[in-house]
């Protein structure tokens, strides 16, 4: 029996349940040309439900958000054909020290509590690691693929 595609509008508690377990995406961020620039990323959602993203001060991600920080994710499933949404919404770029204990929320909103929290922060430290935060402010709906409802 072939699937049939889905189309869920969901409000702003709905999408962060949908969202927390799930941690893979595609972020878009804006080339200087305003050309699209996409990159695979680990997410989470953390306190306040914002998206956030690990990452390095030197990516295209993080030169594009500071320049325009109007950014959009494709959060998707762990299964290929699993529902996914895309998100738009503003970026802002959390560097260190600031960033640390928004790296610490991160990790739990992914993989829960670290065995040593302070070896994690040097980590962190000895990385230069940088946080995205983005702001969601606009969703589309939480999607399948399949057949359209009229051809299943």
């Amino acid at each position: 029996m072939p699937k049939t595609a889905t189309v869920d509008r969901v409000d702003r508690d709905e999408l962060l349940a949908f969202l927390r377990p799930r941690h893979r995406a595609v972020l878009m961020t804006r080339r200087r040309d305003g050309s699209p620039q996409l990159s695979p990323v680990t997410c989470g959602v953390d306190a306040e439900g914002r998206v956030v993203v690990s990452t390095y001060p030197q990516r295209a991600k993080v030169t594009n958000a500071r320049r325009d920080p109007a950014v959009s994710l494709c959060v998707l499933s762990d299964e290929w054909d699993g529902p996914w949404v895309q998100l738009d919404g503003s970026a802002e770029v959390l560097d260190l020290p600031e960033a640390i204990e928004p790296l610490v929320e991160y990790f739990r909103s992914i993989s829960g509590e670290h065995p040593d929290w302070a070896e994690y922060r040097a980590a962190m430290q000895a990385q230069g690691k940088s946080l995205l935060r983005v702001t969601v402010e606009r969703w589309g709906p939480v999607a399948t693929g399949g057949f359209p409802p009229s051809r299943s």
